[in-house]
């Protein structure tokens, strides 16, 4: 039997197919779809890639010169189309030398984009917004109607969003025009594989797993002193020379953090620990300039950098084989993301990856030996497709009239294919057409709402040039607040930071930014013009994002962590993580107790604020919060009272200036009336007016401005909260406000997972003890909400105070 030409251009280069490989290109051959999920840096490209070209090279033996566009390769971020485009080309001239191969971003020039309106390329390098883009050509069907292989790549960062209902629409739109055609999509970190390729594929696409033997390993940079009454953020920045030993015996590293703001504090804390590093390590976050961002990328390739400090920028697969070394700062909070960003060590098959995790206060030394534990256990999150964005399906709906118009019921049945609107009923349907072609019942007095109209033969088209532009120039679902583009007042751009930042500032004040200490000169024509300052306490952009909810899967592993110490404190063997934090535990177990997979704990306390109740249901910081509020409004319908209230990732704070029973909490648990006690706990009128502004920009309510001249964010602010009265008063069946309702439920308090932890904790047995004083489980829940409302010095000195007392008490035990 001869060899397949894809084993043969592998050989050429001594290397050998895994077997998950051959398996796809077999599958393939066969014209099947499927899932591939193989660890980072196995050979995931070129399994579906190098099928690809077997499976679909020969094609279009009649044709002369290149065949027409056959293949689209789907990334989630620009970043990795110049990646992707190197890896793909590599194996063209031997398996299809007729191919050709380009690539299609918001990056793409003006001269490129001409060059593909007329020929579009054999195989495309895009990103779900300019497919979109792409369908809203008159001739779509002609461009797009050849392809027979779609893959999506990273398909673990699109599913849960927009951007993968997005591409969902789209592949139902290709296969009316090509029935047989292929999907496959690529993931190292998804759990619940077949309802991630139910998603993409449905149930008759296949799944391939590439188990390959890689060795990982997680490990924590101890600190040299465990506090035993910690606070948000108490280790910090005294790590880093901790950190700079570490970077210092490797060869190079990334240092990864959850959001920008840390990014820059950390490099900016790195190069004042090493000068000399300057020039030898960078920063990398998504607010930075394109040429920035492009230049540490290609320092990262080259091994010519030390280290680099990121964020999620560089999670994704571009690949750094040269890294050596991931520190991760702070907890990752989930178990795919801790992988995802392991995987940037050893990025090739059979290469060892190693992430260090470095914690910032001292509970996450729980959370890390429990990240070790849950990725033993091959406990990943799952991720679930959005159910009917009603935004996302009336921008779809317009790309779709204008590009080349729709059959009404035609359209509907192929919108029903999609798991994202498999429920769409007829009445949510007509409802969508009406509020494309006239706005709805409050906005028909408005031509600019009048997208879509059908013609003689009922085939819907958009006609008026003005909205044409104007779609094409807002179609796509990420949606961040205005930004202003940061510039020296002579010299180049540096980023953009958003507005509302900049507002807050004055000439001659002083912020941290792309690792530099500047001062605000002037703010003109949307730039904020800079120069560099010197010895002034900068601020520090504060992007939104904010701070990451611990998962369930590792919330799990966290309780299983304490039953393990508490049935055997003083054996062993603990993790080195636990046995650090045995001071820690020692003090909670003897003044309270330790929560368990199978136990609640409740603290009890009474001081000069009143009477304090403690719960540490662990269940993240969103579904923390929602309990809390939950249960203050459950009380409320019991006797009136007010509560403060606070909360972290494990647990929560109640207080009122009037007693509590304790006993009752378990009682108000209750799942029925769940989402009417939900609302009526929150202000959901102000929380849906922050999510309709989303709504309303994807939807094509809000025109976000032309390129040169985009409107402010107060702006679009402003015309979304006139469309969100309106239809309070005017149209209150709007699909929108229903959507935006539901998204601040799902999104901000992550009512799905709410009504599974509820079911969980009436299950459990409860604990409620009685203190004398705080904890080192509710201490830093005491100080999360002074933090609220002291200065930062008052909280310093209470802060202190407290320890004071506390480690006194503690060590007289």
């Amino acid at each position: 039997m001869s060899r397949q030409p894809a084993a043969s251009w592998l050989a050429a280069k001594g290397w050998a197919p895994f077997a998950f490989q051959t398996e796809v290109w077999q599958a393939m051959a066969q014209g099947d779809s499927g899932l591939l999920h193989a660890t980072t840096g196995a050979g995931k490209t070129y399994a579906v890639w190098l099928g690809a070209l077997q499976a679909l090279g020969p094609a279009h033996p009649g044709t002369r010169g290149a065949p027409p566009l056959t293949a689209l390769w789907i990334t989630p971020m620009r970043a990795l189309a110049s990646d992707t485009l190197t890896a793909l080309l590599a194996p063209l001239p031997e398996l299809a030398p007729r191919w050709t191969l380009d690539m299609r971003t918001g990056d793409t020039t003006s001269a490129a984009r001409a060059r593909q309106a007329k020929r579009l390329p054999t195989a495309l390098v895009t990103t779900p917004e300019s497919l979109s883009l792409l369908l809203t050509q008159p001739e779509a069907a002609q461009q797009l109607g050849s392809v027979q292989l779609v893959v999506v790549d990273e398909w673990h960062e699109l599913i849960a969003n927009k951007r993968g209902v997005q591409v969902q629409l789209a592949l139902a739109r290709l296969k009316q025009w090509n029935p047989h055609l292929m999907v496959w999509g690529l993931s190292a970190t998804l759990g619940k594989l077949s309802e991630a390729r139910d998603t993409l594929t449905g149930p008759a696409g296949r799944i391939v797993q590439g188990q390959l033997p890689k060795a990982l390993t997680i490990d924590t940079l101890l600190p040299d002193e465990v506090q035993r009454f910690p606070w948000a953020g108490h280790l910090g920045l005294r790590m880093v020379p901790a950190v700079v030993r570490e970077i210092e015996a490797s060869r190079n590293s990334l240092v990864f953090t959850n959001t920008r703001s840390q990014a820059e504090l950390w490099y900016q804390a790195l190069l004042e620990a090493r000068p000399d590093w300057s020039g030898l390590i960078a920063l990398h976050h998504g607010s930075l300039d394109r040429g920035v961002r492009e230049w540490v990328e290609a320092g990262l390739k080259a091994g010519t950098l030390k280290a680099v400090v990121a964020t999620s920028s560089l999670d994704l697969g571009v690949d750094f084989s040269p890294v050596e070394r991931v520190l991760q700062i702070g907890s990752a909070k989930g178990v795919a993301r801790l992988l995802q960003r392991a995987g940037r060590s050893g990025h090739a098959p059979g290469q060892p990856s190693r992430i260090t995790l470095v914690p910032t206060h001292s509970i996450e030394l729980l959370e890390a030996a429990a990240a070790r534990r849950a990725v033993k256990q091959g406990h990943i999150e799952a991720r679930t497709s959005p159910d009917k964005p009603f935004d996302v399906l009336v921008q779809h709906v317009v790309t779709v009239a204008l590009g080349g118009g729709f059959d009404c019921q035609a359209l509907f049945e192929e919108v029903r294919t999609t798991h994202a609107y498999q429920h769409l009923t007829p009445d949510e349907w007509t409802w969508v057409l009406d509020f494309a072609g006239r706005g709805g019942d409050s906005l028909q007095a408005y031509p600019d709402y009048r997208r879509i109209k059908a013609d003689a033969q009922g085939r819907y088209h958009l006609v008026n040039p003005q909205l044409a532009r104007r779609h094409r120039m807002s179609v796509g679902t990420i949606v961040s607040d205005a930004s202003l583009k940061v510039s020296y007042l002579r010299g180049p751009v540096l980023g953009t930071v958003e507005e509302n930042f900049i507002a807050r500032l004055r000439p001659r004040d002083c912020f941290l930014f792309a690792g530099r200490l500047l001062e605000l000169v002037k703010v003109h024509d949307m730039t904020a013009y800079v120069r560099l300052a010197k010895g002034q306490r900068p601020a520090v952009p504060r992007w939104n994002g904010g701070k990451m909810p611990m998962s369930s899967e590792l919330a799990h592993a966290m309780l299983e962590e304490l039953a393990d110490f508490a049935s055997k404190p003083e054996e062993g063997p603990h993790p080195p993580e636990i046995q650090a934090l045995r001071p820690l535990l020692a003090v909670q177990q003897s003044w309270s107790s330790l929560p368990t997979p199978d136990t609640v704990l409740v603290e009890s306390l009474k001081s000069r604020e009143g009477h304090h109740l403690y719960i540490y249901p662990f269940a993240g910081r969103q579904v923390n919060l929602a309990l809390a509020t939950l249960w203050a409004y459950r009380f409320g319908q019991i006797a009136p009272r007010t509560f403060s209230i606070s909360f972290n990732d494990y647990g929560i704070e109640l207080l009122s200036t009037e007693p509590v029973d304790a006993h009752l909490l378990p009682s108000l648990l209750s799942t029925q009336n769940l989402l009417h006690d939900v609302l009526g706990s929150l202000n959901a009128a102000e929380l849906s007016l922050r999510r309709f502004r989303e709504i309303a920009r994807v939807s094509g309510l809000v025109f976000p401005g032309f390129p040169g001249a985009p409107k402010s964010n107060k702006q679009i602010q402003a015309s979304s909260s006139l469309f969100f009265e309106v239809f309070r008063k005017y149209d209150p069946a709007n699909l929108l406000l229903n959507q935006a309702e539901r998204e601040v439920l799902k999104q901000e308090y992550e009512l799905d997972r709410l009504d599974g932890v509820l079911q969980s904790l009436q299950a459990k047995r409860w604990q409620v003890n009685t203190l004398k004083r705080w904890t080192p489980f509710s201490f830093p829940l005491l100080v999360e909400r002074l933090r609220e409302r002291l200065s930062t010095h008052q909280l310093q000195d209470r802060i202190q105070q407290l320890l004071i007392e506390l480690n006194d008490k503690a060590s007289q035990a």
